[in-house]
């Protein structure tokens, strides 16, 4: 038992948890000490208490809004970046032509285009995705395309002498070394497909996390507006495990050795 505790990967494990039961307390405290209005901020017992105030129908609810766009959203992400990749590390051309308009629409604000996206696409679910694959894409392209593009030549020259077609060289050969970028694309994209959910809900929705954190905020519920925020919080890690997850479990081997078991 003294040997698990001791063990500084285990340690390494607990303190993000023991800094954040730390922090807890003295927030707890600061705010009772100081009588700090729950309007300006609100104490964890109270975000509690607020938490346990909606009904837990209209928490799924409002999360199941958030989460269906979210993922459909990177889902779609991941559609278009695969291709759009595969362009690049085929041909110089589109990279030089496609790489600076990612960056253009990366360098974008999402939020000052949003509404104008309402505007084109109306108030439906088809906006949502629009925003949340405009903020996903590029992280899983940039990921692919320096993935596949450090395969090594040798390997590509190989298959060239075997007359190995382009989709082989693809499939069976970039792709699998450029897995760990993917997911490393993928780890980031899941959590920016949350950002990109709750930026529409901002914009124009009527369920949501998102959605619920502006209400709250509209009428001083601003208690209300923390436990939806640490709830919006605590979903972006799930998914970010989730991925984590997959990769662990079926791409094992496109991690490190130490972080394989």
């Amino acid at each position: 038992m003294t040997q698990t505790i001791m063990n500084p990967q285990r340690l390494k494990q607990l303190l993000p948890m023991v800094t954040l039961l730390s922090i807890v307390p003295l927030w707890e405290i600061l705010c009772r000490t100081l009588s700090i209005p729950d309007y300006l901020l609100p104490s964890p017992s109270r975000i509690i208490n607020a938490f346990y105030e909606v009904d837990s129908a209209r928490w799924l609810d409002h999360l199941w809004a958030t989460l269906r766009v979210a993922v459909l959203g990177f889902g779609l992400s991941m559609l278009i970046s695969f291709p759009l990749a595969v362009a690049m590390v085929c041909s110089r051309y589109m990279t030089k032509t496609l790489y600076p308009l990612l960056v253009i629409i990366q360098s974008t604000p999402v939020v000052a285009v949003a509404p104008l996206i309402i505007v084109i696409f109306g108030t439906g679910d088809a906006p949502r995705l629009t925003i949340t694959c405009l903020i996903t894409f590029f992280p899983l392209v940039v990921a692919m395309t320096t993935g596949m593009l450090e395969t090594p030549s040798e390997l590509i020259e190989l298959s060239r002498s075997l007359r190995a077609g382009r989709r082989k060289e693809i499939l069976q050969i970039r792709l699998p070394y450029a897995t760990p970028h993917i997911f490393s694309g993928m780890k980031v994209a899941i959590t920016l497909s949350i950002i990109g959910a709750v930026v529409a809900e901002f914009v124009a929705a009527e369920k949501g996390l998102g959605y619920f954190i502006q209400f709250s905020t509209s009428f001083f519920k601003v208690p209300q507006a923390f436990s939806s925020l640490i709830f919006l919080s605590a979903v972006s890690l799930a998914l970010f495990k989730l991925v984590q997850w997959i990769q662990k479990r079926f791409f094992s081997w496109s991690l490190p050795k130490d972080q394989r078991v």
